[in-house]
């Protein structure tokens, strides 16, 4: 599996660290029922999924991956601090 980052260009996914889901994190005061679901409650699609990924055998960024989870493919790439986050319970 490669991934292409936005500053260095493809590479081997082993230069890669998987980070977790693309979701927005709740704010400090959301309350308990937010922060567990937050912590607890992901979906666990087979197809389409936004993921963050971060280039630490690299140049060191964080990457908003959108991946199809059936067959690895990347559909796209781009540096997170330029996306949106998914909120959870959101349509995407």
């Amino acid at each position: 599996m490669r991934i292409t980052c936005p500053l260095c260009g493809a590479r081997d996914h082993r230069e890669f660290t998987y980070r977790g889901a693309a979701l927005a994190v709740p704010a400090l005061d959301a309350g308990e029922a937010a922060w567990d679901a937050h912590v607890h409650l992901r979906d666990n699609p087979a197809g389409p999924h936004e993921e963050l990924w971060q280039h630490s055998m690299g140049c060191g960024a964080w990457l908003k991956v959108r991946r199809n989870t059936a067959t690895h493919e990347m559909l796209d790439v781009m540096l997170a601090e330029d996306a949106e986050l998914a909120v959870p319970g959101e349509a995407s």
